[in-house]
Formats: C-alpha cells, sequence, structure tokens
C-alpha cells in the first residue's frame, strides 16, 4: 500500500464529531524541560572530519529519535492529540555530504515506528519548515535551496510512515510579496510528497489573508489560518471583526476535508496587535470554536493549552 493511499484505512482519521471541541496543538517543545531536542551549528559541523561528522550525526539523530518518542509519550499522558514536529530533529541533513541524509536511510525502521506509534495514539503529526523556504524567492538559488529543504522534509516524513496529504501537512508562507504567479507556477512544479502535503499560511508582512487564498486557490493547496496575523496586517481591534470569520470560512473551503482544516492563534506579549507571541492565550475568535484543529502559539507551550482548557474550550459546554 503507498503512502498516498494509506488514508482510506487509517481509524484514526474519522470525522470528528459534529459540535465536539477543537484539538489544541502543542508547538515543538514543552514550556518545562520535559521536550527538548539536540542540534549542532553549521560551523561546528563543517570543523569536523567525515568521520566525526557521521558519528556526530548518527549519535544526535539516536538521541533526537528518542527525544521525539518521548514528545509522543507527553502529548498521550496530556491528552494532546495535534502535535508540530520541530524543523531542526535531524540538523545537517540536507547538506551537500549527504551524510545526514544517508544515516536517515539507515535509520528507516526506527522512523517508521514514530509514524505508527503516532497512528496507534492517534496523534496529529505535522511541520512547518523554517523561515528560509522562500518558493517565491527572486533568487533561483534561493528557489533551488528551498526546495531541497522541503525535499529533506518530505523525505524523512515518508521515512516517518506518515502520511502524504494534508493529514501530515508541511505549513509555509508565500515569502516573497507581489509573487504569487511564480509561488503558484513553483509548487505546481513540485514533487508529489511535498506538494501532498503542502498548506501555506498568511502572514503580518507579505501575504494577507485574501492574498494567500487566492494563491491556495489557484494553486491546490490548503490554506492555514492565522487569526493573530490576520489582524495585525490589518489593523483590527478584535478577534471578532467580521473579516476574521469570513477569512477563517474561506480557508476552510480549501481543504477537501473540512474536517482536517487547521489554524493558528497567537495573542500579542505587549498589546492586541503586538507581533511577539504572549506567554498564554486570553483571547480567541469566537469562530475558532468551529476550527477542528488549533496550533496553539504561546510562549508557555502546554500551559498555554491547559489555560485555554480551562476557560475558552469550557464555552462550547455552556
Amino acid at each position: 500500500m503507498t503512502l498516498s493511499t494509506q488514508l482510506d484505512h487509517l481509524p484514526y482519521l474519522e470525522h470528528k464529531p459534529h459540535g465536539t471541541s477543537p484539538y489544541l496543538g502543542l508547538v515543538c517543545i514543552t514550556f518545562s524541560k520535559e521536550v527538548r531536542f539536540r542540534t549542532i551549528t553549521r560551523t561546528r559541523y563543517l570543523q569536523l572530519s567525515e568521520e566525526q561528522r557521521a558519528n556526530t550525526l548518527r549519535e544526535l539523530y539516536q538521541d533526537n529519535l528518542q527525544r521525539l518518542d518521548g514528545a509522543l509519550t507527553f502529548c498521550q499522558q496530556h491528552k494532546i492529540q495535534l502535535y508540530r514536529m520541530s524543523s531542526g530533529l535531524f540538523p545537517m541533513s540536507d547538506m551537500e555530504d549527504e551524510i545526514g541524509a544517508s544515516i536517515l536511510e539507515e535509520m528507516s525502521a526506527d522512523l517508521a515506528k514514530i509514524g505508527q506509534r503516532a497512528e496507534k495514539l492517534a496523534i496529529r503529526m505535522v511541520l512547518h519548515p523554517d523561515q528560509y523556504v522562500v518558493l517565491s524567492s527572486d533568487s533561483k538559488e534561493v528557489v533551488a535551496t528551498s526546495i531541497k529543504i522541503l525535499e529533506r522534509h518530505a523525505r524523512t516524513m515518508d521515512l516517518m510512515s506518515l502520511p502524504r496529504s494534508v493529514w501530515s501537512l508541511m505549513n509555509i508562507h508565500g515569502g516573497k510579496a507581489q509573487r504569487p504567479e511564480k509561488l503558484v507556477r513553483v509548487i505546481s512544479e513540485l514533487p508529489e510528497n511535498i506538494k501532498s502535503r503542502l498548506t501555506l499560511e498568511n502572514d503580518e508582512y507579505a501575504y494577507s489573508s485574501s492574498e494567500i487564498l487566492a494563491v491556495c486557490k489557484s494553486a491546490g493547496v490548503p490554506m492555514v489560518f492565522d487569526a493573530h496575523h490576520h489582524i495585525c496586517h490589518e489593523n483590527l481591534d478584535s478577534y471578532d471583526e467580521p473579516s476574521v470569520a469570513e477569512m477563517f470560512a474561506a480557508a476552510r473551503e480549501t481543504w477537501a476535508n473540512p474536517q482536517w482544516q487547521m489554524v493558528h492563534i497567537s495573542n500579542g506579549e505587549q498589546a492586541f496587535n503586538d507581533r511577539k507571541h504572549s506567554n498564554l492565550i486570553t483571547a480567541m475568535p469566537s469562530v475558532y470554536h468551529q476550527a477542528p484543529w488549533i496550533e496553539v502559539e504561546a510562549k508557555h507551550k502546554e500551559e498555554a493549552i491547559n489555560h485555554l482548557r480551562s476557560w475558552w474550550l469550557m464555552q462550547n459546554n455552556l
């Protein structure tokens, strides 16, 4: 069975019952020290001999894989069904020397166990590649590097037995402003294991909600709506401004399965429109009660999830 057809056979992908509370997602690490990952800098890596590079990466990858398994355990214990993996889980795996990439292939059996365990625990695993992925850049080199990064992530997700669908999405921003046609064209040429997982998100600067929505419709990829990015871009003073609900609904239409729709939430640190994230979430769009999956982008991570459960999710039951 191919990854692209596995979805029909996964029991945990059933539609959520109508009226149930949204799933709140943990982003990468915990506020406590329970979920942490190791890394290595490019400078340090380049100082090593080829043998040292292989030994260092092999030990680091194995350790981070165990820590990722620990992240699934944390999510299970805290009833968290959505987890965003760190884009830096396997540093240097996209280097030209291909040492890291080869080691990941060697570890394929152990990597596959992660996806299998996520399936068993009904935990949705997603990814947000770093800010250096810019598919709409004027530079051919930047676009090529961006695609290479996405290819590495997609291959790793394949090795982890994660479905080739937006259930296991890779979410990116539009990148270079005023380049929608180029963005659509580059997306159309992406390999299947990338495009089948790709989603696009609105941001505070380059692509407004309506602009990225148009790209998503043209490119045939789902839109991840971020309410805080939207209010910052449009300089709004409430999450209940009509355009928030309108864009949430419009974004939902880009998902072939609306029950897989994912959105983001964050709050401003010092003021409502502050782009810096706050510790906890104290304000939510009312329309988000209709969201199936919400990634919580707050500094206090699991504490922010617990705080939302203590007041906002309770509103569903009033």
